[in-house]
């Protein structure tokens, strides 16, 4: 079992890298800002952690993709249809919401690399322009 220490650090990695991107959403006027970007991440991040450490005999798979099926419902929270046009709106924070919970797993299982290029090039796509017609 890893000691205390390093699971506080994978927990704060999964929280910090997330909170940036929730930022990002937030300071844009999203549904879903900081805080619940770094919570989902936080909480993939306590999942995959338990899993890994609180079983002997518990399948890290099978929690992965518990994760990113329930995070899906949260996804799904944030899109919405309306406006003048009868828009849909929502997707890109939804998709957020997704990604930040693969920054939680990949954090919580020790994979900084991984964690911290995931939200690099999340950052990335998010701030790229629009292109609409």
């Amino acid at each position: 079992m890893p000691q205390w220490a390093e699971m506080a650090v994978r927990l704060v990695v999964a929280t910090a890298l997330a909170a940036a991107i929730g930022y990002d959403r937030e300071v844009r006027g999203k549904a879903a800002g900081v805080r619940t970007h770094a919570l989902i991440a936080l909480g993939a991040a306590a999942f995959t952690l338990s899993s890994m450490y609180g079983f002997d005999d518990a399948d890290s798979a099978r929690i992965a993709s518990g994760v990113v099926a329930g995070v899906g419902f949260l996804g799904a929270g944030v899109i919405f249809r309306g406006g003048p046009s009868n828009a849909i709106a929502g997707l890109t924070t939804a998709a957020s919401i997704w990604v930040t919970a693969g920054i939680g797993l990949a954090a919580g299982a020790g994979l900084y690399g991984l964690s911290v290029m995931i939200a690099l090039l999340a950052f990335i796509v998010l701030r790229l322009p629009h292109m609409r017609d």
